[in-house]
């Protein structure tokens, strides 16, 4: 459905024979390989493989010394963890059994970020507007290492990442033609930042839902669900089990995840689905990884950007509303350690990939970014949110009412007097739903350091206001040209919904 049609899974195939003697029958997981970013960190990092010898003992050395044994199980796997070195490397990892000995070269430690989703996290690097430039820049990034999954899907889960060709690859032109640009851009900005190694894992599907994506136990956890019969790639689990289960052992820093627009006509589902999927793949990271990916590891996620313009259906605010829970911004009480990209405000109705696909990836990514450092990394100081309402207080006598941002203490900038709407009902009425048709377009008459005051005169005759939203539309403003900002961060407010008091 959201697929862009010039994307192919085809990927630059190099050739690679690791060094291996006598092992025929014992390797390395098919996500090791010379080149590679390990996890960086206190908790350790996983390293393991498939052996056919059950029982045998696996070494594990880095720079030829021992930092940790295996046994092989009766699944035949061996999996060791390790502390990560104090310095980033590279270094050669070995591992040695009855069967002989295994190696990669040229390993870093740092940080690896999984990047998964439909079409808009698919979007390449050679879609983007300023694509001469970015493939000049690559050279300046050697320590940014990718993986790239390929598309995959099963009815039951893969014990291991299936493509012989996969492989980890420094950044090149030819190995960014066919690379997510969201990933990418987001792993060279924290890299710029922190200054070490970056390992970036490309796991997506353009039109996908999130039900593939989904494991069982995920969607069990959210009632009312029936899934889709046929068996595709949008069949329930199956990504999941063929581009994510192969992944669960490794350790990981967190996920970024751009998806939303194939569900966007069930956001009531998605705002249960969304969230048990978050915490499932949480808790099954750790699990497998022994513990050295984070059972609360951050996630972040980019808020759907417009579409078509002038659409006035109520998908996607509804589903931009479901990506929160429900409550408007991350992290909240439901979504902890969950940051997030407002995109609303990056409309291309011009993109020759359509307008589905926005070209502009900078943006998106550079807010995961800055949210990053605020929750992900816990760096004080950073600003990363727009401005969010905290109040929204009405004077009958004067027929207006006034929105407070941020309790009043960050300053806000306006651009735009467009995009407030009202709920006018009967004084026995509470509650508006999304497609009540007594929602009506509001003017802004003033505003000042963090409030917008608007005009509700034309609620009259017995009527009263009971809510009142913003930016409930598909594609709710021109480039960059939303009403509400926040005046030092430049970061849009997002699209809420609010009850207002008298």
């Amino acid at each position: 459905m959201w697929s862009i049609i010039f994307y192919t899974t085809t990927f630059m195939v190099f050739s690679f024979t690791p060094c291996i003697t006598n092992a025929a029958n014992f390797t390395f997981s098919s996500y090791y390989h010379d080149h590679m970013v390990l996890q960086q960190g206190s908790a350790g990092t996983s390293l393991w493989g498939h052996s056919s010898k059950i029982g045998d003992v696996v070494h594990i050395k880095l720079n030829n010394n021992e930092v940790a044994r295996a046994t092989v199980d009766s699944h035949q796997i061996w999996q060791a963890t390790f502390t990560s070195p104090t310095d980033h490397g590279p270094y050669t990892v070995s591992a040695t059994s009855s069967l002989g000995t295994l190696q990669i070269s040229d390993v870093l430690f740092g940080d690896v970020w999984l990047c998964s989703g439909q079409s808009n996290m698919e979007f390449t690097v050679a879609g983007l507007i300023n694509v001469t430039e970015e493939y000049a820049d690559l050279v300046n990034y050697p320590n940014i290492r990718l993986f790239q999954v390929h598309n995959a899907f099963s009815a039951t889960p893969y014990g291991d990442v299936q493509h012989d060709t996969a492989l980890w690859l420094k950044p090149n032109r030819r190995t960014m033609v066919h690379y997510s640009a969201v990933c990418w851009l987001y792993g060279k900005y924290l890299s710029q930042h922190f200054n070490y190694p970056i390992g970036l894992v490309d796991a997506d599907w353009g039109g996908t839902r999130i039900e593939a994506w989904s494991s069982p136990d995920a969607l069990s956890a959210c009632s009312g669900f029936s899934g889709h019969r046929k068996r595709n790639q949008n069949s329930n689990n199956q990504l999941y089990n063929a581009m994510i289960y192969p992944l669960l052992r490794n350790t990981i820093k967190g996920v970024i995840w751009y998806q939303g627009e194939a569900n966007a006509h069930h956001a009531n589902q998605y705002s249960c689905q969304f969230l048990e999927m978050i915490n499932d793949w949480r808790a099954k990271f750790s699990k497998a990884s022994g513990g050295t990916t984070s059972s609360s590891f951050p996630f972040g996620f980019v808020q759907l950007a417009p579409s078509r313009e002038g659409a006035s259906n109520l998908a996607f605010p509804l589903l931009r509303w479901a990506q929160t829970a429900n409550i408007g911004y991350v992290p909240n009480s439901l979504l902890h350690n969950v940051f997030m990209a407002v995109a609303m405000d990056l409309p291309d109705f011009k993109s020759p990939y359509g307008s589905i696909h926005p070209r502009y990836k900078h943006d998106v990514a550079y807010r995961l970014y800055l949210a990053a450092l605020g929750v992900a990394y816990h760096q004080s100081g950073v600003k990363f949110e727009g401005p969010f309402p905290t109040s929204a207080v009405i004077d009958s006598t004067h027929r207006h009412l006034t929105i407070e941002y941020g309790r009043g203490l960050a300053p806000i900038e306006v651009r735009s007097s467009d995009g407030f709407e009202v709920c006018c009902v009967s004084h026995t009425t509470k509650f508006c739903s999304p497609a009540d048709a007594h929602w009506m377009n509001t003017t802004m008459t003033s505003h000042d350091f963090a409030t917008v005051t608007l005009d509700i005169s034309s609620c009259n005759h017995g009527n009263h206001v009971v809510q009142v939203r913003y930016a409930w539309r598909e594609s709710p403003c021109p480039l960059h040209q939303c009403a509400v900002y926040g005046k030092s961060s430049n970061l849009p407010g997002p699209p809420f919904t609010f009850h207002v008091s008298s």
